[in-house]
């Protein structure tokens, strides 16, 4: 048996089946409404987020737990299915539904840029999932090309005495 629910117009109609519904205990979990860019601008500034995470990046305080001695090499592939959180311990963008990935959330995407070198931190070193690393590193591209991140290119400065001797400066 199949039924249409319609939740309002701005949201998407959810049909459920019999056979396919699950239940899943925690309404936390749920990840089929994404949440718009400009709620996680806001969130980014609240008191909620700096109780949550002080001043550090997001990544900082997470630790994945895997099996065995080493870590993998690659994370795991997502930590959504179907729409919701499908593992026990999920990545620190998964984990928290107010943080959204989004060229306009700069304050987010400079959490993942390195500061000396301006380049993403290494998959290992932020534990984010295979699919939401994607949508950083689109992110942080979208962001560079629009000007909202500045891209480091390094400044030379050369002696040219070393190179040509009869050289002088004016």
């Amino acid at each position: 048996m199949i039924s249409n629910i319609t939740l309002s117009e701005n949201e998407p109609s959810v049909e459920t089946d019999d056979k396919n519904k699950k239940n899943h205990g925690d309404p936390a979990e749920d990840r089929r409404f994404p949440i718009d860019p400009e709620v996680s601008i806001r969130y980014m500034k609240s008191k909620a987020y700096k109780t949550t995470y002080g001043d550090e990046p997001v990544w900082v305080k997470y630790r994945r737990n895997f099996k065995g001695q080493f870590a993998p090499r690659k994370t795991r592939k997502s930590c959504v299915m179907s729409g919701f959180i499908a593992t026990g311990n999920p990545c620190p963008i998964c984990r928290d539904e107010y943080l959204v990935l989004d060229y306009t959330n700069v304050e987010l995407l400079k959490q993942f840029i390195h500061p000396q070198t301006g380049e993403i931190y290494d998959s290992r070193i932020i534990n984010l999932c295979r699919k939401k690393l994607l949508q950083l590193e689109v992110a942080i591209e979208k962001a560079k090309l629009y000007g909202l991140i500045k891209r480091q290119v390094p400044f030379r400065r050369y002696n040219y005495n070393e190179y040509y001797p009869d050289y002088k400066k004016n």
